[in-house]
């Protein structure tokens, strides 16, 4: 093995080595807050280079506080998406409800960011570009640890150990598989699958999101500035996840066309672009909960660890404060034991809470039945006159720590 930077022994402080696999969010934010701390820091990612675009996501809460302590607090401002409108519509495409963005997603007006997916991306790993090892496509292989350290071998062959590593590539992740074991142990189906995809902007739309919604069906559509491309979205509940078609796409498009089949508005024209479009993703509404995102010297951080789901519209700034709250364990604790014990300790409620956010599968903006579509509209068109004042507190529940100094 190729040792990398690996403690030498009782009273030194040598730089200590990080692995960090994925290179979308939570794993630049770590790398960026570790270097910080004076640990070396190498991010593998299995695409051959970052990845733009994307759907937009959203900052929130306490999540804006660690931007802010980045520095790029200015940058995302000046990338917010600042949606005007989102219009509710009924089955026939007559209209239910037109409201602001915050007044649906319970965000605080004027604070609350949204932006691409891509462009945080970017501006994040610009940030530590220069002082980050990136290995873009490749991926872990192999993880065996001692109490030394963590042999890894990559797919490319590679051959290197690491005091740690860290698994911040999604929900889905590779590297949890190793030491915690397969995914199903911790995947909590939600109940619902959902397609996204980028389509032709022929209907006009600016600035705002229009949602078509049938019992257990929806459909959206999001213009995120003037643009001539759309954000294409449909999401539909399935009591049981279609397991056979999560890795065949053209099962996928059928699946989701059947299920579409005869629906009003602008659906079939979202179906017909859905099948053309070479962007399609397709997943299901999931979180990942464990009792423990540590094993040894391998942590997991943001959706590889305590992945909220969609609906909750926090997965992004989980991500955030779990790198931060990570890396402020590190920097704290020499011994990564003691480490990952506190960050649990600490960011376990805060997710709890976001999480619970879908409480039972229950998603209120996608109703099952009649009577809470009903419901939900009821409620759309009271917002209008008496919208929500105040975000919800899961949002902002945790208080960040100072940074804490190199031990």
């Amino acid at each position: 093995m190729t040792p990398a930077g690996l403690s030498m022994g009782v009273g030194t402080t040598a730089k200590r080595n990080v692995l960090i696999s994925g290179a979308s969010i939570a794993g630049p934010a770590l790398a960026y807050w570790l270097h910080r701390s004076g640990f070396a820091v190498t991010v593998v990612e299995k695409a051959g280079a970052l990845r733009d675009g994307g759907y937009p996501i959203d900052v929130r809460g306490t999540a804006l506080e660690v931007v802010r302590r980045m520095g790029i607090l200015p940058q995302l401002q000046d990338a917010h998406i600042d949606s005007r409108r989102c219009t509710f519509l009924n089955a026939d495409g007559s209209e239910v409800a037109s409201l602001t963005p915050r007044a649906v997603a319970g965000g605080v007006e004027g604070q609350d960011l949204e932006v691409h997916r891509g462009e945080l991306t970017a501006i994040l790993y610009t940030m530590v570009r220069d002082d980050v090892e990136f290995l873009f496509n490749d991926s872990i292989d192999t993880l065996d640890q001692s109490g030394q350290g963590v042999d890894v071998t990559l797919r490319s062959g590679q051959r290197r150990t690491f005091d740690l590593v860290v698994g911040a590539d999604g929900m889905h992740s590779h590297t949890r598989e190793s030491p915690f074991g397969p995914e199903d142990q911790f995947h909590r189906y939600l109940g619902y699958c959902f397609a996204i995809f980028t389509m032709p902007n022929t209907f006009g739309l600016s600035r705002e999101v229009m949602v078509w919604n049938t019992p257990g069906k929806a459909a959206a559509l999001y213009a995120v500035g003037d643009n001539d491309e759309l954000h294409a979205f449909l999401n539909f509940h399935q009591p049981e996840p279609p397991l056979h078609t999560l890795r065949h796409p053209d099962a996928q498009r059928d699946l989701v066309a059947t299920t579409f089949a005869g629906a009003g508005w602008a659906v079939p024209d979202m179906v017909n672009a859905m099948r053309d479009a070479d962007d399609l993703f397709f997943d299901t509404a999931g979180q990942i909960r464990m009792p423990h995102w540590s094993s040894g010297r391998v942590a997991l951080v943001g959706d590889a660890a305590y992945a909220p789901s969609f609906l909750t519209g926090q997965g992004t700034s989980l991500a955030l404060v779990g790198a931060y709250m990570l890396a402020n364990a590190l920097a704290a604790n020499r011994d990564h034991t003691a480490a990952f014990a506190a960050y649990e300790r600490d960011m376990r409620e805060f997710v709890a809470m976001n999480q619970a956010l879908v409480d039972n599968g229950a998603a209120t903006l996608f109703p099952t039945t009649a009577r809470a579509l009903e419901q939900r509209n009821t409620m759309l068109r009271a917002l209008v006159t008496m919208p929500s004042a105040t975000a919800r507190p899961a949002h902002s529940a945790l208080t960040l720590p100072e940074f804490a100094p190199m031990p």
